[in-house]
This record gives structure tokens, C-alpha cells and sequence, in this order.
């Protein structure tokens, strides 16, 4: 099953806006600026679960996913720039993600419908969640995001309170290994060519500096 964006599966995740369960750590607030300053970097993708066996089957084709987010306060969209691994072979692509700041979610239009999921701020600030299908009991799923590939019990602690509230055993828990990740020379290459477009561009501005000024 072809998979996009992030966790890849949220094209796969029709997401109604519907009231989240009443756990307390899934109660979704509105994206601030000041939310989007956080979430604002690189990433990596840890960990998710889904009560969907089918979409539970498609989570273990990832074997390694970091991401970076570009946020546009001004036009409340995320640049995303995602490098994936599947396969052993290095996926990777870019999109646009859309913000409503005031529902608290996140989406993308694919497939001719907007798809969305609740961002979720954590009490540790070097980590994220996403929630899908909020409102189909049978698909509840989560999704948990942070600032390194490797994770600590504690970082994880609310997530596994979100997947206890929902009823998803922490069995059902599908981890990525970093380790298999076959995108870094790519982001090597991205970085280096990114720097090379800086200084020339640098060049030609000090360049028409110095032809304005003789």
C-alpha cells in the first residue's frame, strides 16, 4: 500500500473533525505562532499504533522516517520536507501541510479531500503527537514524534497514556529503527547543495553591490 507524508499513512485516514476522547492529554488546543516556533525543524518519526489492523499491516513497511517542518505563520501552511525509508531505499519528497489554527489539526489535500490530523503538544517540548480518526472508535490511532531518533520511557510516558486511554495495547506499538534509516547521504547531498545556492546567491548579491557603488 503506497503511503504519503510523515507517518505516510494520513492520506489512508479520512479524518473527520469530531470531539477527541476525553483523555487528557488528547484534548487538542489552537496552533499558535508560538506552537509553530516549536514544532519548527527536524524530526524524527519514533512510534505509532493503530487500532486498524489494516493500517497496523501498512505502519511496518517504514523502517526510518525524519522530516523536517517550515511553517508559514503567515499563511498558516508547513513546508515539509520528508525522508523515508522503505525497503532499505531511501523515499523522498516534499508538500504543503495546511494549519487551522483554532481546531488544533494539521492536514493535506490528496486524492481530491483534505485529510487531517490533532496536533498534540507534550509536556516535554522535544516531543509531538498526532491523533487520527478521533471519531471512528474502530481506527483510533496515535502517532509520537521527537527531536532525536532514540527516546526515553520517560519521553514515551504520554503516549502510552494516550494509547491506554484509547484502549490500543501497548503490544500494537510499531517502532522505527534509525539504524536502517538509507536516507543521510541524501540529506548530506540536500545540505551541501543548499549551502553551494547560498554562497552563489550570496555572491551575486555582493557582486551588483559592488556595480552599484562604481
Amino acid at each position: 500500500m503506497a503511503l504519503s507524508w510523515v507517518l505516510t499513512v494520513l492520506s489512508l485516514l479520512p479524518l473527520l473533525e469530531a470531539q477527541i476522547p476525553l483523555c487528557a492529554n488528547l484534548v487538542p488546543v489552537p496552533i499558535t505562532n508560538a506552537t509553530l516556533d516549536r514544532i519548527s525543524g527536524k524530526w524524527f518519526y519514533i512510534a505509532s499504533a493503530f487500532r486498524n489492523e489494516e493500517y497496523n499491516k501498512s505502519i511496518h513497511e517504514i523502517q526510518a522516517t525524519f522530516f523536517y517542518f517550515t511553517p508559514n505563520k503567515t499563511e498558516d501552511t508547513i513546508f515539509l520536507r520528508e525522508y523515508q525509508t522503505r525497503q532499505n531505499q531511501c523515499i523522498y519528497n516534499t508538500s504543503y501541510l495546511n494549519v487551522q489554527r483554532e481546531n488544533g489539526t494539521i492536514s493535506k489535500y490528496e486524492g481530491g479531500q483534505e485529510h487531517f490530523a490533532h496536533l498534540l503538544i507534550l509536556r516535554d517540548m522535544k516531543t509531538f503527537m498526532l491523533a487520527f480518526e478521533v471519531n471512528d472508535e474502530k481506527n483510533w490511532g496515535v502517532s509520537v514524534y521527537a527531536d532525536k531518533p532514540e527516546t526515553t520511557e520517560e519521553q514515551l510516558g504520554e503516549f502510552y497514556e494516550a494509547l491506554d486511554c484509547l484502549r490500543i495495547p501497548r503490544s500494537d506499538v510499531v517502532y522505527t529503527d534509525q539504524k536502517k534509516d538509507k536516507c543521510e547521504p541524501l540529506e548530506r547531498q540536500h545540505e551541501k547543495e543548499k549551502k553551494q545556492e547560498e554562497g552563489e546567491r550570496q555572491h551575486e548579491e555582493e557582486k551588483k553591490q559592488e556595480e552599484g557603488e562604481s
